[in-house]
């Protein structure tokens, strides 16, 4: 049987004290209470940039800016590979209230305070690039 290739988009959504926004997964998701960039899965015949932006509204209720693509990496968890890009974003509103809609908490982190939270492994992967700990 092939393996599962699933192509996930993340959020890189920086705030005006140049903290990164991660949010915790549900108790009952996969890979439970474990922190993550937020975003999701793309959907078929869906841009990264419209997955990222439903993923977001639908998870937080608040809108974003797609920018740039800042990082890209491949993970091969025991059963499928995660095809993960990372898009630096920007709410639209920066006063917009965060909710959770589809996860568990949410925080502003700095880049150093990341080691302190318990991440995925594509997400720790992406998190050792940005910093500069994996070429």
């Amino acid at each position: 049987m092939a393996r599962r290739h699933i192509r996930v988009v993340g959020a890189m959504l920086q705030n005006a004290e140049g903290r990164y926004l991660i949010t915790q997964r549900p108790p009952k998701a996969t890979l439970p209470l474990l922190w993550e960039f937020p975003g999701g899965r793309v959907e078929e015949a869906e841009s990264d940039e419209e997955a990222l932006a439903r993923e977001i509204r639908e998870e937080m209720g608040v809108e974003v800016e797609v920018l740039e693509q800042a990082l890209h990496t491949h993970h091969e968890y025991p059963s499928y590979d995660i095809d993960f890009r990372v898009y630096r974003c920007r709410l639209a509103s920066p006063e917009s209230e965060i909710k959770h809609l589809r996860v568990h908490d949410h925080c502003w982190v700095k880049l150093e305070d990341m080691s302190k939270y318990q991440f995925p492994d594509a997400d720790a992967k992406t998190l050792a690039k940005l910093l500069g700990l994996e070429a």
